[in-house]
């Protein structure tokens, strides 16, 4: 009875550790540097938690708090991991009283070995420069991203 008790024991305090995991994503070339961490839950739908990212662009055209922004949850617009695929859209808008800017991060991956899933990130860039008014200017990226998930 006591090894059964034991056992139990053992058993549920492992079993939250199973529940969850993490992935992480990156990319590094010329033009952008990006990082992308969250935790993942396992069961329908994959939840993530503490989500958080960075991404610092090299392009001295676009405003400075475009060029080098951070990502909580709420700017995780879209998210897909089924095992084959991970694929995420990450959006925030400029925060201030600056005209309208955004910074979109779309990373497309799929599944390698163990656990590494590797693509493509695709950035865009909109910097309405002109408080009056006009066009703005949107800027593109694309370039190698690598993530792993656990």
């Amino acid at each position: 009875m006591r090894v059964m008790m034991t056992a139990m024991s053992i058993l549920l305090a492992a079993g939250p550790a199973g529940a969850s995991g993490g992935l992480s994503c990156g990319a590094k070339d010329e033009a952008v540097k990006l990082t992308i961490e969250s935790g993942v839950t396992r069961g329908m739908g994959s939840p993530v938690f503490n989500f958080r990212g960075e991404i610092e662009l090299a392009e001295k055209a676009i405003s400075q708090d475009l060029r080098a922004m951070s990502f909580e949850r709420e700017h995780l617009a879209q998210y897909w991991l089924d095992g084959e695929e991970l694929r995420m859209v990450v959006y925030r808008e400029r925060e201030s009283d600056k005209p309208h800017g955004y910074v979109e991060i779309t990373v497309r991956t799929k599944s390698g070995d163990e656990g590494d899933y590797i693509g493509q990130y695709s950035v865009t860039v909109f910097d309405m420069t002109d408080a009056s008014g006009g066009d703005g200017k949107t800027y593109n990226f694309t370039g190698r991203a690598t993530c792993l998930v656990e």
